[in-house]
Protein backbone atom coordinates (compact mmCIF):
# COMPACT_ATOMS: atom_id res chain seq x y z
CA UNK A 1 0.00 0.00 0.00
CA UNK A 2 1.46 3.33 -1.09
CA UNK A 3 0.28 6.70 0.18
CA UNK A 4 -2.04 8.55 -2.18
CA UNK A 5 -2.06 12.34 -2.46
CA UNK A 6 -5.54 13.82 -2.07
CA UNK A 7 -7.01 17.32 -1.80
CA UNK A 8 -9.99 18.87 -0.07
CA UNK A 9 -11.86 22.12 -0.76
CA UNK A 10 -12.83 24.41 2.12
CA UNK A 11 -15.64 26.45 0.53
CA UNK A 12 -17.37 29.01 2.75
CA UNK A 13 -20.04 31.57 1.90
CA UNK A 14 -22.06 33.64 4.40
CA UNK A 15 -21.04 31.57 7.46
CA UNK A 16 -21.89 28.33 5.65
CA UNK A 17 -19.52 25.50 4.76
CA UNK A 18 -20.00 23.33 1.68
CA UNK A 19 -20.09 19.66 2.67
CA UNK A 20 -20.75 16.40 0.88
CA UNK A 21 -21.93 13.06 2.20
CA UNK A 22 -19.71 10.32 0.80
CA UNK A 23 -21.62 7.76 -1.24
CA UNK A 24 -18.91 5.11 -1.35
CA UNK A 25 -15.40 4.33 -0.24
CA UNK A 26 -13.89 4.23 3.23
CA UNK A 27 -16.07 7.09 4.55
CA UNK A 28 -19.39 6.16 2.91
CA UNK A 29 -22.32 7.80 4.69
CA UNK A 30 -20.18 10.39 6.45
CA UNK A 31 -19.98 14.12 5.74
CA UNK A 32 -16.76 15.72 4.53
CA UNK A 33 -15.43 18.63 2.54
CA UNK A 34 -15.43 17.93 -1.19
CA UNK A 35 -12.23 16.38 -2.46
CA UNK A 36 -10.40 13.34 -3.69
CA UNK A 37 -7.27 11.97 -5.31
CA UNK A 38 -4.85 14.07 -7.34
CA UNK A 39 -4.53 12.67 -10.86
CA UNK A 40 -1.18 12.16 -12.62
CA UNK A 41 0.05 15.39 -14.21
CA UNK A 42 -2.46 17.50 -12.29
CA UNK A 43 -1.44 20.31 -9.95
CA UNK A 44 -2.90 20.44 -6.45
CA UNK A 45 -4.89 23.57 -7.36
CA UNK A 46 -6.30 21.91 -10.48
CA UNK A 47 -7.30 18.86 -8.44
CA UNK A 48 -9.10 21.00 -5.83
CA UNK A 49 -11.13 22.86 -8.47
CA UNK A 50 -11.91 19.65 -10.41
CA UNK A 51 -12.97 17.62 -7.37
CA UNK A 52 -15.16 20.46 -6.10
CA UNK A 53 -16.92 20.76 -9.47
CA UNK A 54 -17.31 16.98 -9.90
CA UNK A 55 -18.79 16.43 -6.44
CA UNK A 56 -20.93 19.57 -6.08
CA UNK A 57 -21.23 21.36 -9.42
CA UNK A 58 -19.81 24.47 -7.72
CA UNK A 59 -17.11 26.43 -9.57
CA UNK A 60 -14.30 28.02 -7.58
CA UNK A 61 -10.70 29.18 -7.61
CA UNK A 62 -8.13 27.53 -5.36
CA UNK A 63 -6.62 29.76 -2.67
CA UNK A 64 -4.19 29.12 0.19
CA UNK A 65 -3.56 25.81 1.90
CA UNK A 66 -5.34 25.42 5.25
CA UNK A 67 -3.52 22.30 6.45
CA UNK A 68 -3.04 18.58 5.91
CA UNK A 69 -4.06 15.30 7.48
CA UNK A 70 -3.28 11.64 7.00
CA UNK A 71 -5.91 8.91 7.00
CA UNK A 72 -4.43 5.44 7.40
CA UNK A 73 -6.56 2.30 7.46
CA UNK A 74 -5.89 -1.34 6.62
CA UNK A 75 -6.74 -0.62 2.96
CA UNK A 76 -5.72 3.01 2.40
CA UNK A 77 -3.13 5.62 3.23
CA UNK A 78 -4.34 9.08 2.16
CA UNK A 79 -2.31 12.27 2.56
CA UNK A 80 -4.95 15.02 2.26
CA UNK A 81 -4.04 18.66 1.60
CA UNK A 82 -6.96 21.00 2.30
CA UNK A 83 -7.25 24.37 0.54
CA UNK A 84 -9.57 27.34 0.91
CA UNK A 85 -11.41 28.18 -2.28
CA UNK A 86 -13.13 31.31 -3.56
CA UNK A 87 -16.57 30.30 -4.79
CA UNK A 88 -17.52 31.79 -8.16
CA UNK A 89 -21.14 30.59 -8.15
CA UNK A 90 -23.00 30.54 -4.84
CA UNK A 91 -25.86 28.42 -6.17
CA UNK A 92 -27.23 25.23 -4.69
CA UNK A 93 -24.79 22.34 -4.95
CA UNK A 94 -25.72 19.21 -6.88
CA UNK A 95 -24.19 15.94 -5.68
CA UNK A 96 -22.11 14.17 -8.30
CA UNK A 97 -19.29 11.65 -8.73
CA UNK A 98 -19.00 9.76 -5.42
CA UNK A 99 -21.01 12.30 -3.37
CA UNK A 100 -24.45 11.08 -2.29
CA UNK A 101 -25.50 14.55 -1.06
CA UNK A 102 -24.08 18.06 -1.16
CA UNK A 103 -25.23 21.08 0.81
CA UNK A 104 -24.30 24.40 2.37
CA UNK A 105 -24.26 23.88 6.14
CA UNK A 106 -24.35 26.77 8.64
CA UNK A 107 -21.07 26.73 10.58
CA UNK A 108 -22.97 26.42 13.86
CA UNK A 109 -24.51 23.12 12.64
CA UNK A 110 -21.46 21.43 11.06
CA UNK A 111 -20.37 19.54 14.20
CA UNK A 112 -23.90 18.09 14.58
CA UNK A 113 -23.47 16.02 11.40
CA UNK A 114 -21.87 12.57 11.19
CA UNK A 115 -18.51 13.88 9.98
CA UNK A 116 -15.51 11.89 8.79
CA UNK A 117 -13.16 11.12 11.63
CA UNK A 118 -11.16 14.15 12.73
CA UNK A 119 -12.85 16.74 10.48
CA UNK A 120 -14.47 18.76 13.28
CA UNK A 121 -11.17 18.94 15.14
CA UNK A 122 -9.29 19.92 11.96
CA UNK A 123 -11.79 22.70 11.18
CA UNK A 124 -11.62 23.94 14.79
CA UNK A 125 -7.81 23.81 14.88
CA UNK A 126 -7.66 25.96 11.74
CA UNK A 127 -10.17 28.56 12.93
CA UNK A 128 -13.05 27.55 10.68
CA UNK A 129 -15.31 26.22 13.45
CA UNK A 130 -15.41 28.02 16.78
CA UNK A 131 -17.13 25.13 18.58
CA UNK A 132 -16.93 21.40 17.82
CA UNK A 133 -19.42 19.94 20.31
Amino acid sequence: MRPEVCVGAIAMVDDRLLLIRRGRGPAAGEWSVPGGRVEAGETLAEAVVRELAEETGIEAVCDDMVGWVERITEDHHFVILDFRVTVLDEGEPVAGDDAAEAMWVPLAEVAELRLVDGLAEFLHQHGILSVIT
